[in-house]
């Protein structure tokens, strides 16, 4: 198969069937003249006839020129709910077809094509075709930044707080109020139309669908996405302390300090589980900060990578700040933000993630249009 160029518009797509630059072995594609009937409300992007030796069949093509879940399942949705002329079959024609859209395809009895190779064709009693395994040439297609990691990620981590929003300004005014390094430091607040592109993805991913308001549809799959994207902070430096005993608590100690200083600090996702699950975690409380060689200067102790009771963290990342919940006069991590630490820990992390999970869906305070 011909390198292909980034494909826009469905001119283009259709023209890659007319020339036969469209392959799924061992059927053959011809295209054929389309003329939709008059008077008819019926209209579909071409006809398609599909051979295998002597068998051939006559499909109604439905193209869309992106892959998105969205465009994807709005394309489905058309040939599930279309009354097609006798003797006629459905078929989707996207740029890309993963393993789950192919499935998707299968159960719901529809054939679909890429320009990747991929694909399912059945003609019942005269020939079935599934392949699937060729990788997306198409990834510009849809040029969608990834929006479940670093600070845009944000964004749909307000949906796992709340499961609606009026407008995009509310979604925007409540990153910024939760994002403890615009409320307390010298970040930049996110501006609007990051927020708007973000949420054009989550409703493009299905993750959010715009009506009365941004609803929250899948909050299982929104999770999962953040977890698996997940970077971990920029770390710019980690110091290990020994705060001797009788001068306070640790927490007091470093709240103290930070909030002398107008420190923005909040407790790692990996201090802060035992706020959300039961899990027993070391001696030591590891905590972000933003700014370290002044707390140091405020804290007792002596730096030692022997028996440590504190572990600072120097990082700018928003994201770890973001949601901090103060409880206790201490700043502990999100639940989201442990959620996400605890996944990409070992077998016990993992498993005690679950119940983070189950407090996250327990408190998603839930609106309705």
């Amino acid at each position: 198969m011909d390198n292909f160029r980034k494909i826009t518009t469905k001119s283009e797509m259709i023209e890659k069937l007319e020339t036969g630059k469209v392959f799924l072995p061992p059927l053959t594609f011809r295209l054929l003249k389309y003329e939709p009937q008059k008077g008819g409300t019926l209209r579909f992007d071409a006809l398609l006839e599909a051979s295998w030796g002597e068998s051939t069949a006559i499909f109604v093509v439905e193209c869309r020129s992106l892959s998105t879940p969205k465009v994807f399942q709005d394309g489905l949705n058309r040939l599930k709910t279309s009354s097609l002329p006798k003797g006629y079959l459905p078929i989707l024609f996207v740029p890309f077809l993963g393993e789950q859209q192919l499935k998707e395809l299968e159960r719901a009895g529809i054939s679909g094509i890429d320009l990747c190779g991929n694909g399912i064709v059945v003609a019942p009693t005269k020939f079935a075709v599934f392949r699937s395994g060729e990788k997306n040439r198409f990834t510009t297609s849809a040029p969608i930044k990834n929006i479940y990691r670093k600070n845009s990620s944000m964004v749909g981590r307000v949906f796992l707080l709340r499961t609606g929003y009026k407008s995009v300004q509310g979604v925007h005014t409540e990153i910024n109020r939760r994002n403890l390094m615009v409320e307390r430091w010298d970040k930049k607040a996110m501006s609007l139309s990051t927020v708007s592109k973000a949420l054009k993805t989550l409703e493009e991913d299905l993750i959010i669908a715009r009506e009365d308001v941004f609803r929250l549809l899948q909050p299982d799959k929104l999770l999962q996405k953040l977890s698996e994207n997940h970077v971990p902070p920029n770390i710019k430096q980690r110091v290990s302390l020994k705060v001797p005993d009788g001068t306070g608590t640790i927490t007091e100690l470093i709240e103290k300090a930070s909030q002398g200083l107008g420190l923005p600090i909040v407790a790692a996702g990996t201090s802060s589980v035992g706020r959300y699950a039961v899990m027993q975690r070391g001696d030591i409380l590891s905590v972000y900060c933003p700014r370290l060689d002044k707390l140091l200067e405020r804290l007792p102790g002596s730096l030692s990578d022997r028996f440590p009771n504190l572990e600072l963290i120097e990082t700018d990342d928003e994201t770890v700040y973001f949601d901090g919940r103060y409880e206790e006069n201490f700043g502990w991590a999100s639940p989201v933000q442990v959620y996400i630490e605890l996944m990409a820990g070992d077998k016990r992390d993992q498993e005690t993630a679950e119940q983070v999970k189950s407090y996250i869906m327990n408190n998603l305070e839930t609106v309705h249009p």
